[in-house]
């Protein structure tokens, strides 16, 4: 009698259920839209929901619907067309202060998104978007690393009284490094005990005379330097992106030194590089005395300050003048950490701030000789632009400084302080996960840049559409064709893998893409050989002279030992292509791994049970279906 145990029934009930349920969010089209976030200083509310309404209705552009949600505005758009169209509108009448980027909005109902429920994303070549790929300038991180070795030194100096000392950086770039020049051969000698302890990152060389010490990078450091530049990079772009709304970023490595941005969605180059090049941080800054109204009247300006404006205006309705030093305290370069909070003091939003060793260092030997002295913070956000001037592309930096606090020092403060003057809490916010984010480790080049239309990406998912339903469709007639009854339970279970494996792919939010779409079609073939080569070992067993039953379990137990191995052998493949591979070779071998353990339990387990229930539970078997003859 052919039985099946009860627990594997329940186990493909579920995986069939499973299968089902997350599978059915790739029904659900998703709508084109727009999304709007605000910059620093503006909010998304019910007046910013007009506004854009009354545009769309002026360019008489249909809309389905604008909701707010998570402090960003949705506009969904019935076409691609019409997304376009109000992208550009709304961009125009917005202008710098909102964010607009190219979306898909999801469909899916709320119950289904409540269980995890989320249609597969879309790679840029299905979806359509910007790619961009970055070269990392690693001159400019050794530039700033020497640099800050340079104030390290000094700062040695000063703690251990040594006079008459010259520190200086020399060289650029990669071949940079740095000179120390000591009034004596002891002081030269101290110095480099302190430089050998303190900075071991450097290769100190003393000159003949022993005055004179020479420093450069070990070739160690560099390396190390140049890897933690690209990474940093890289977390910087994604948290960025991931702030700015542009939804499923890709943001990987490529090579020694270059960094691959793919923005699936949007289609306006100059607003993706305004995105990516966007930066902000923080400059603590002592106050210079005089007065900064005659300085911006004049424009006599002590020759150790800077005239900055507050954020704040003043009576007059102009933003206040102030004096501050050309010396900055600390910078971004110096933060740890960030985190918005309100103040308990005043109520205030306020963002809560942490320096690493050196930063702490400065703002503690700054505050000790200046309690009761004013300090300036100056935010500063830097944003490219391009501008077409006479057909040639020009590129240049915008630069806003503009001080949010310039508070009186009440006593001694280091490592941790907090910065006040900020306008909401959603600016705190927004400020503190900039700062966290940071500057960029070491500037970037755009080498190369392409856009996809998303007409290009939707003929890409037609033709991928086309390929999976030929190739399903091709294998189903030939399996029935030439294995009758068990060709249909095979095509049952070739179809149950691939719901599982959509399941799968979409619980995990995996990108597909044409390679992970050529992925699933290969799965496809591969899947079935399973059940070929079941219905082959069944075939033979009856030649053999067994009865139905008998050969139907032999069948299963003896092909199982083949499939297995055979598969072992794909799944090394598999784990080959993720480990060294990238890009869309990665996303080929995800696709891969998923497909030949989904292959495994339907071929095995799910046919078997479609053959129980066919075969199975005390029937009386003459004869099986398995074509040639039998």
């Amino acid at each position: 009698m052919l039985e099946f145990p009860r627990w594997k029934n329940i186990l493909v009930v579920v995986a069939l259920l499973f299968s089902l349920l997350y599978s059915l969010p790739n029904l659900y089209p998703q709508d084109p839209a727009v999304q709007i976030t605000a910059n620093r200083g503006h909010v998304v509310d019910a007046a910013l929901k007009a506004r854009v309404q009354s545009v769309l209705a002026q360019q008489k552009l249909p809309v389905k619907s604008i909701d707010i949600s998570r402090d960003e505005l949705l506009v969904r758009l019935p076409d691609a067309d019409a997304q376009l169209k109000a992208s550009d509108a709304i961009r125009d009448a917005l202008g710098d202060d909102y964010t607009s980027a190219l979306n898909l909005a999801s469909t899916v109902p709320g119950w289904l998104k409540a269980i995890g429920g989320h249609p597969l994303l879309l790679g840029l070549d299905l979806r359509g978007g910007v790619h961009f790929l970055m070269q990392v300038d690693e001159d400019g991180v050794v530039d700033k690393r020497i640099n800050g070795f340079v104030d390290e030194i000094r700062a040695d100096i000063r703690k251990n009284l040594i006079r008459g000392v010259d520190v200086a950086k020399t060289g650029q770039g990669m071949g940079s490094g740095l000179t120390v020049r000591a009034s004596s051969a002891a002081d030269a000698a101290k110095l480099a005990a302190l430089i050998a302890t303190d900075i071991p990152q450097l290769d100190i060389k003393t000159s003949s005379d022993g005055t004179k010490l020479t420093g450069t990078l070990k070739p160690t450091e560099l390396k190390a330097l140049s890897d933690g530049a690209i990474e940093q990079n890289i977390g910087t772009l994604t948290n960025r992106i991931n702030q700015l709304g542009v939804a499923e970023p890709l943001i990987q490595r490529q090579g020694a030194s270059r960094i691959v941005v793919e923005l699936p969605g949007v289609q306006d180059t100059a607003q993706a590089k305004k995105l990516l090049g966007a930066t902000a941080t923080l400059e603590y800054r002592g106050n210079i005395d005089g007065d900064p109204y005659e300085a911006q009247r004049t424009g006599n300006i002590p020759p150790d300050a800077k005239l900055y404006f507050m954020r704040q205006v003043g009576p007059d309705g102009k933003p206040i003048p102030v004096l501050l030093s050309k010396k900055v305290i600390v910078s971004g370069d110096q933060l740890e950490s960030a985190a918005s909070m309100t103040d308990p003091t005043s109520g205030t939003p306020a963002v809560s701030v942490t320096l690493n060793e050196i930063g702490a260092k400065r703002m503690e030997d700054f505050t000790t000789d200046n309690v009761n002295r004013k300090m300036g913070v100056v935010y500063i956000e830097r944003t490219p632009v391009t501008k077409i001037v006479n057909g040639v592309e020009q590129k240049s930096i915008k630069v806003t400084e503009e001080v949010i606090n310039d508070a009186t020092i009440q006593g001694v403060f280091g490592k941790h302080f907090q910065t006040t003057g900020l306008g909401s809490l959603k600016e705190a916010s927004e400020l503190a996960l900039l700062l966290r984010a940071g500057s960029l480790a070491a500037p970037v080049d755009i080498v190369e840049q392409r856009v996809i239309g998303p007409s290009l990406g939707q003929d890409n998912i037609d033709a991928g559409r086309r390929a999976v339903e030929i190739g399903f469709l091709a294998v189903c007639a030939l399996m029935i064709f030439y294995y009758r009854l068990f060709g249909v339970i095979s095509v049952l279970a070739l179809f149950s893998n691939l719901l599982l494996l959509t399941a799968v792919l979409s619980l995990i939010h995996a990108t597909m893409t044409m390679p992970g779409i050529a992925g699933i079609v290969l799965t496809l073939g591969m899947a079935i050989d399973g059940n070929v080569l079941i219905i082959e070992r069944i075939r033979e067993e009856l030649r053999n002279g067994n009865t139905p039953v008998a050969s139907i379990k032999a069948g299963y137990d003896r092909a199982w030992a083949v499939i297995l191995d055979s598969n072992v052998a794909k799944l090394i493949a598999g784990v080959a292509l993720l480990t060294f591979g990238s890009g869309p070779v990665k996303g080929f071998a995800v696709v891969l791994l998923i497909g030949v353990l989904t292959s495994m339990f339907t071929s095995v387990t799910v046919s078997r049970a479609m053959a129980t229930i066919v075969y199975g539970h005390g029937k009386k078997i003459q004869k099986v279906s398995v074509g040639g003859g039998f």
